[in-house]
């Protein structure tokens, strides 16, 4: 199945020069984990809650002076919208993310999550139980 068809469209992303008040905010009304953090709709980062706990929190940082750029992860894992669920399931392992920005060439396009293939997992296996139960005898 192509990631496509698995991914959220509606990314929440913010430029580089975004405050951390503002990401924190961001994540917490639109009810998301993290924020892609785009230059001209391309992905160049992106900041988690564990960024903002690890990076700033943690670091006793002042996050008043702070923006996107002083904390996001640059070397963004990403995948392509044609790739599949085992070459993004592979991708989150091997680089041990949860989150991988879905994009077309170098434009972001959707997110997709490592929640989001965990709850595809779930409903396959739920289709798959469902077929066992049907063809089992009566006890």
């Amino acid at each position: 199945m192509p990631i496509e068809d698995l991914a959220r469209s509606d990314v929440v992303t913010a430029p580089p020069d975004t405050s951390i008040e503002s990401l924190a905010a961001t994540m917490d009304e639109e009810s998301v984990g993290s924020v892609v953090v785009t230059r001209d709709d391309v992905p160049a980062g992106i900041v988690t809650d564990r960024d903002l706990t690890v990076r700033v929190l943690a670091a006793a940082r002042d996050p008043t002076d702070l923006t996107a750029r002083d904390v996001m992860t640059e070397d963004l894992c990403t995948v392509q919208r044609g790739d599949g669920f085992y070459e993004a399931a592979t991708t989150m392992a091997e680089n041990g993310v949860r989150r991988l920005p879905v994009c077309e060439g170098e434009s972001l396009e959707g997110i997709i999550t490592a929640d989001d293939l965990t709850e595809l997992l779930a409903d396959e296996q739920q289709h798959l139980a469902d077929l066992v139960r049907a063809q089992r005898p009566e006890y």
